[in-house]
């Protein structure tokens, strides 16, 4: 455990900062009294991404959005799309 006083913490507060995440605990001092204890953060868990996490707006899309081809896009191209083949 480091102890330092608030002015000289604050000069070297990105040295501080490192041993912290180096798993070191530092305690910033104010008038030779411990005031804080700097400690590294534990990282967030990491989410999983949620299926349907839509389905409170009641959107319905129907199939043929995926599954027909898109008739703007065939005029564009001048050309057939078959979603069967890629």
């Amino acid at each position: 455990m480091m102890t330092m006083n608030i002015a000289e913490a604050k000069s070297k507060l990105s040295e501080l900062v490192a041993r912290a995440e180096a798993g070191e605990e530092v305690v910033i001092a104010r008038n030779g009294k411990a005031a804080v204890r700097l400690v590294a953060a534990e990282p967030k868990p990491r989410r999983r991404p949620q299926i349907g996490v839509w389905d409170h707006l009641n959107i319905d899309v129907p199939d043929r959005v995926f599954f027909e081809p898109d008739l703007e896009l065939e005029a564009l191209l001048d050309a057939p799309i078959d979603p069967t083949k890629r």
